[in-house]
């Protein structure tokens, strides 16, 4: 009998409960589109940055007895204009890309955040006035933006990051004053109002850290907007100047060639483009599914 006990006891025991990070993470590995995403910005990123310390080329010199080289064993993508390894000028020019669009999409994201989550909590004819700035900004074309500012200037990498971030940070904020909308309601924030608790502790301790899963998730739209942004203008010419490179200034060097055969100056460059663009995507949906409440179970 009291084998009989115990076993019911062991039965009656409730199943121990899951984290909300640990289902979250479930749920993107679930998600194989968004796995797939994650191991290609993986491998670009070791691509890029670890590439080089392995696959070592020159860079900066004009090498005019190796011009336009088909692939070989010598050199596996073939060379371009000036003679400079197509593959290594693709590890070279993914750094660059990549250093920008994500620091360019993280920059935005917080400044998105920070307004967003303000106006959310302020309400009223602050509220009004502040998202009546982000609907001015939304009416303008990024890409419009970023070309009149890099035909005034010469950005560098610095002032590149900046430019993306000052204009990308208006559909972040959209979502964030949406999430603070629903949060400065609950309880949580509610009681610690009552105690006199400041406006900044409400929202930095309580509706910032309740609105992450929103926040990560437009980061990584953020992140694949702002390198196709930075592609967009340097294939007209007016991105990264050179010797420096990115993958659209690799496209815009290599269509003046692409009538002649070179097919390798720009089959590589928007393979990569289209690649990491699409990976952030579908990490960005894999997210954002993870992290709904509705679909949990």
């Amino acid at each position: 009998m009291s084998s009989l006990a115990s076993l019911d006891g062991l039965e009656s025991k409730p199943a121990p409960a899951v984290s909300g990070t640990r289902l979250a993470v479930r749920r993107f590995l679930r998600n194989r589109l968004a796995v797939v995403g994650l191991g290609v910005v993986v491998f670009f990123v070791l691509f890029c940055f670890v590439g080089p310390l392995v696959y070592e080329t020159d860079q900066t010199h004009t090498l005019l007895q190796q011009v336009n080289q088909s692939p070989s064993g010598a050199h596996w993508l073939g060379t371009d204009a000036v003679g400079h390894d197509e593959l290594g000028r693709l590890m070279y020019g993914g750094k660059v890309s990549l250093i920008v669009g994500l620091s360019a999409g993280v920059l935005a994201t917080v400044i998105g955040t920070l307004w967003g989550a303000a106006a959310g909590y302020a309400g009223g004819w602050i509220d009004a006035v502040m998202m009546r700035v982000v609907d001015a900004g939304i009416a303008i074309p990024a890409l419009f933006i970023l070309l009149v500012v890099s035909a005034i200037t010469t950005p560098d990498l610095t002032g590149l990051v900046l430019i993306l971030g000052l204009i990308s940070w208006l559909v972040p904020s959209r979502l964030v004053r949406a999430e603070t909308l629903t949060l400065k309601n609950r309880d949580f924030v509610l009681t610690l109002r009552a105690i006199g608790g400041g406006h900044g502790r409400a929202i930095v301790r309580h509706i910032l850290p309740n609105s992450v899963s929103t926040v990560i998730v437009a980061a990584t739209f953020q992140i694949a907007d702002a390198i196709l942004l930075v592609a967009y203008v340097s294939y007209l010419g007016l991105g990264v100047q050179p010797p420096s490179t990115d993958w659209g200034g690799m496209l815009s060097t290599g269509m003046t060639a692409a009538y002649s055969g070179y097919w390798w100056l720009i089959v590589p460059p928007g393979l990569a483009i289209i690649l990491v663009v699409w990976a952030f995507n579908a990490i960005g949906d894999g997210l954002r599914d993870a992290f709904d409440v509705r679909g949990r179970a």
